[in-house]
């Protein structure tokens, strides 16, 4: 029987979380989509409704929420960067740290995005 050191049950537990994470950001993203095509799709009404549907979506929460998809695409896109590393064999074997340092890489535009936002979700 193999034991299962503290350092091994934390490097599988972050692969299944990077798992977890790429399948639900990829859903948020897909859902994300929907609601943008639906959104566009308001033109069709006239520019009257697409200019109602522009006023309501310059509201702070929604500059906010928007945040919320910078940092799901990023997330989604540096995790796919990584599986695709992993499927043409570089660093199978550092997986963990590689997780980690796409997740820190990631940071810096989410900075930027947030600092550029902020004028427009905290006046």
């Amino acid at each position: 029987m193999r034991l299962i050191t503290r350092e091994r049950y934390i490097g599988r537990g972050l692969g299944m979380w990077a798992f977890w994470l790429h399948r639900l950001t990829g859903l948020a993203i897909i859902f994300y989509l929907l609601l943008h095509v639906l959104v566009i799709s308001s033109i069709v009404g006239g520019s009257a409704n697409f200019d109602a549907a522009m006023k309501t979506l310059k509201a702070p929460i929604f500059v906010l929420l928007e945040m919320g998809l910078l940092a799901t695409i990023i997330i989604h896109g540096l995790n796919g960067i990584r599986i695709v590393l992993f499927d043409v064999g570089i660093g199978v074997k550092h997986q963990k740290e590689i997780f980690i340092a796409m997740m820190a890489l990631g940071v810096l535009p989410f900075l930027v995005g947030f600092a550029i936002a902020w004028p427009h979700i905290f006046g």
